[in-house]
């Protein structure tokens, strides 16, 4: 606007007043009530933007975008025993999903075995329950591994896992150099926020680097480590903060492999990353785009990668959990489709829908169809699929998407610092002082004020509140199932070769007091019938516990 018409766009502005709301992001970040060519004065195309496939990646990671393929629908989905999944896997691929999501129970993502007194009342209850390789082979029955892509959300015990899941691979006559998939293994974000590890932070990441190297020689298509910002922004962090501490955690993953003696662009286009996509639809969108402009620089200015390939920032988004209620969840129909939405719109390379009564207990099957057919809706009937990057060059999107970036940037300089020049030994040091825990305590803080002072609406909770809404029917694991998931390992050690299993685990803890890669052994231990309890078990004799340092 000329400057007249912007002063006399104001003095009506001004005149008309506004009404009382707090105008800012979910974050809290101020905005404006109009965006202009001023708010992007300094933006540079070719610098800044240029074109999707092709550096610094801010409008797609690929050429043709959801144009020449679109994005996967990876609907996680894990319950009950290896069978019961199994059902459920068959029951989503054949109304049209597109890939695997594999969701584990406690006691699987805390190493112990089905039997473990620890596991009492867990087993089965926010995923599959999974103890050997057995398991794994029911879990994937009837579903040739080298005919879909396979993700795993878990991070402690990941390798153990995948090496099950090779096993399985075998056992169906499937080469490993056709399984193409993630594991998640960011281990950095357990410490961080979602607490779930099994070992120190060193000995972890000797494990993933063991990973990073095996799985570019033997296993080349799958994604070894899938950085994971989800449980950061599910703990209660900003959208800024979700961004900055996800690619630190992948910076300092670039810096293991390097010091493995790897080449950059050996190993990096086998890191993914995993985002949140929650309710405030441009800041997510803005998060996204920034992420992959940030990735592309530092991988080539930092890091030396030469591959344009390793510049790639791939990703797979989950709407958000935490933004759910348990009051009119019908309504979280509406959130997770908004949610969605702002992923595709911001690029996307697969995306999971959360279901409508997931704030209450494992998706009925009705519900996970819902949340299916709304990305089917997305895909063939918006149009969102039809323009690469179709918000690209808003002034306002534009300008917050610099704004993510400048913020994401402010934190790694916070980081580098505390690692005197190094992102690995900066989020380490992170985790070790409490740093990261409490900057997202505090930013949870800050949201909860807001929504008990009423700033932040949540409809339903409090506004717009229904005393008499009806209760909604979920899905309900039986203590049966425990039971039976309990007889089912004790009656899969009791028919083993003893010995066997023994001497698997004996020269995996030899070698964990070396320097040996330990995944082969690990896959040796699957072979040999060794439970995942019992690798956690002996691993954690050489490598020790871990108990978190509190901040308050």
């Amino acid at each position: 606007m000329a400057d007249s018409d912007a002063e006399r766009w104001r003095e009506h502005y001004e005149r008309a007043g506004e009404r009382d709301a707090d105008f800012e992001t979910l974050s809290g970040e101020p905005l404006k009530p109009l965006y202009t060519p001023e708010d992007v004065a300094g933006l540079d195309h070719d610098r800044d933007l240029g074109y999707p496939g092709h550096f610094p990646m801010t409008r797609g990671v690929y050429h043709t975008m959801y144009r020449g393929r679109l994005w996967t629908m990876r609907q996680f989905a894990g319950f009950g025993t290896p069978e019961e999944t199994n059902a459920r896997y068959k029951f989503l691929l054949g109304r049209g999903q597109t890939g695997l999501s594999v969701a584990f129970d406690m006691p699987t993502l805390m190493g112990r075995d089905s039997d473990d007194p620890r596991s009492e009342g867990e087993v089965g209850r926010c995923g599959v329950a999974t103890d050997s390789l057995a398991d794994f082979d029911a879990l994937f029955d009837g579903i040739p591994l080298d005919g879909i892509t396979t993700s795993m959300t878990i991070s402690g015990p990941a390798p153990i896992l995948f090496a099950f899941f090779l096993g399985a691979a075998e056992r169906q006559g499937v080469a490993w150099k056709a399984l193409d998939g993630t594991l998640q293994t960011d281990i950095l974000k357990e410490y961080i926020a979602q607490k779930e590890w099994l070992f120190p932070p060193r000995p972890h990441l000797r494990l993933i680097g063991d990973l990073i190297e095996f799985c570019a020689a033997e296993v080349p298509q799958f994604h070894p480590i899938s950085v994971s910002g989800y449980h950061i922004r599910e703990a209660g962090s900003t959208a800024a903060q979700e961004l900055a501490f996800t690619l630190a955690d992948g910076f300092s993953y670039v810096e293991l492999g390097k010091e493995r003696g790897l080449d950059v662009d050996a190993f990096a286009q086998g890191l993914s990353f995993f985002f949140n996509s929650h309710i405030d639809f441009f800041e997510e969108i803005a998060k996204f785009r920034a992420a992959r402009r940030i990735w592309a620089r530092w991988m080539r200015g930092r890091y030396g990668a030469k591959d344009e390939a390793s510049l790639r920032l791939r990703f797979h988004t989950q709407t958000a959990g935490s933004s759910l209620t348990a009051q009119q969840p019908d309504n979280n129909i509406v959130r997770t489709a908004i949610e969605a939405l702002a992923a595709v719109l911001g690029g996307t390379q697969s995306l999971h829908t959360n279901a409508l009564d997931e704030v209450l207990a494992l998706p009925t099957e009705r519900a996970a169809e819902i949340a299916l057919r709304t990305q089917q809706v997305i895909a063939h009937e918006t149009g969102a699929a039809n323009v690469i990057d179709p918000l690209g060059g808003s002034y306002f999107v534009e300008a917050l998407t610099n704004r993510m970036e400048e913020a994401a940037e402010a934190s790694f300089a916070r980081i580098d610092e505390m690692g005197r020049g190094s992102m690995l030994e900066g989020v380490l040091a992170g985790i070790e002082r409490g740093w990261f825990q409490q900057e997202i305590a505090d930013a949870a803080y800050r949201e909860q004020v807001r929504t008990e002072k009423g700033r932040l609406v949540k409809v339903g909770v409090n506004e717009f509140v229904d005393e008499h809404e009806p209760p909604v029917e979920t899905l309900v694991i039986l203590p049966e199932t425990e039971l039976r998931q309990v007889e089912r390992v004790r009656a899969f050690r009791a028919a083993r070769d003893a010995e066997r299993a023994s001497a698997a685990l004996t020269t995996l803890q030899a070698a964990a007091r070396g320097s040996d890669n330990l995944i082969p052994l690990l896959v040796d231990c699957a072979r040999a019938g060794c439970t995942e309890g019992e690798i956690t078990g002996a691993l954690r004799e050489v490598f020790g516990s871990y108990v978190e340092n509190p901040r308050f």
